[in-house]
């Protein structure tokens, strides 16, 4: 076959296509190689599965822009074809570099398990890991972008003389994009200080869940409903809020009955204590019953107890609430809240053996169901 007949574009042509039969099938042996090599480290085997896909790009495109250095100066259409390369070769570059980010974040977290009993400190990386890897992608996102405009004379030129008007154009700018901005900062200062990380228990507005996700804009607070609440980053750094698992998952919980002042204290401490020990919900810190209230009719008794977390501590409550109200029905009955009544007035035999005489009607309340 006369190559020459083909001219340079399509002899081109050829060594592009020789350059992607090759590059994909050196991709094909050796990747079961360097997997294998990989799979001793998570780090490494993260960032190959990450920048497989990008790197069957990027290879190939850069063999195909050194190519074009055996082509004529003056061949006809060289300069557009240079360009479009260029471009292709700046976002396969981006698309490797933010696999690369990918891939370490994915490395750390998977280094850092969540699944643990005591797992603050992972939490810990993964809100770090996660916040700076969305903030670094979208740095190179941006960084990709511009580069690609640098490639264009024209966006040179306009970007030169939007450098007179710089400081109006840059107001406007920060000003359209101020919540862009100030989520961003919000997002890097969640990252750093960490008021909040994944699965942290929150209350916000009034409802209750977990921190299930944290992106570069917002983040996913899921309710115990099952409910989703999004709620910006630059919120938290404006508002207060409550963090139940700041320094740690435990938690104390209480359960208040109201009962009759004839009841024995010590009893319902003694079986609060008891039902504490028996219940794998209780971790064994805190178990304290105590009087905290009176009023006219009936005392409140608190039981004071600690759970590993939130969910069991709540568990644990409803459990020891219902055990309590049964052990009183069936060893107090007589103690339960109740509303008494004297009359004065109605026929009864006194110690002497005559009537009472019949004064008014009257009544006294002893306790109440509260």
């Amino acid at each position: 076959m006369n190559f020459d007949l083909l001219g340079p574009w399509g002899q081109f042509a050829l060594v592009v296509l020789a350059i992607v039969i090759v590059s994909q099938v050196v991709h094909r042996l050796m990747l079961p190689v360097v997997r294998r090599l990989a799979g001793y480290s998570t780090m490494f085997r993260a960032i190959i599965s990450r920048c497989d896909r990008p790197m069957q790009w990027l290879v190939p495109l850069i063999a195909i822009q050194v190519a074009m250095h055996g082509l004529p100066d003056d061949l006809r259409g060289l300069s557009s074809v240079q360009h479009l390369a260029s471009v292709l070769i700046i976002f396969a570059a981006s698309w490797t570099l933010i696999g690369v980010l990918q891939g370490v974040a994915d490395g750390v977290i998977a280094l850092h398990p969540a699944t643990v009993s005591d797992n603050l400190a992972a939490r810990r990386v993964h809100t770090q890991t996660r916040v700076l890897s969305r903030i670094a992608i979208t740095g190179v996102l941006i960084a990709g972008l511009a580069f690609v405009l640098m490639t264009f004379p024209r966006a040179r030129q306009f970007g030169a003389s939007l450098l007179a008007s710089a400081g109006v154009a840059g107001l406007v700018v920060g000003l359209a994009a101020r919540s862009v901005f100030s989520n961003l900062l919000a997002g890097l200062h969640i990252a750093l200080a960490q008021p909040i990380r994944i699965d942290d228990a929150v209350t916000i507005e009034g409802e209750f869940g977990n921190v299930e996700e944290i992106t570069a804009t917002y983040v996913v607070v899921k309710i115990w409903d099952e409910r989703r609440m999004i709620v910006p980053l630059g919120w938290f750094t404006d508002h207060p809020f409550q963090n139940w698992t700041r320094h740690g998952a435990n938690l104390l919980g209480s359960v208040l009955l109201w009962l009759d002042y004839s009841l024995p204290v010590e009893a319902v401490r003694a079986e609060a204590k008891r039902l504490c020990e028996a219940s794998p919900l209780w971790d064994k810190r805190v178990c304290s019953v105590a009087v905290t209230d009176a009023s006219e009719r009936a005392m409140q008794v608190r039981v004071l107890v600690s759970a590993a977390n939130s969910g069991a501590n709540f568990d644990l409550r409803c459990e020891l609430r219902e055990k309590l109200i049964a052990f009183v029905q069936r060893q107090f009955p007589q103690t339960l809240p109740r509303l008494r009544a004297e009359i004065d007035g109605l026929p009864a035999t006194n110690a002497s053996g005559g009537d009472t005489p019949p004064p008014t009607l009257s009544q006294r309340p002893s306790a109440s169901p509260g």
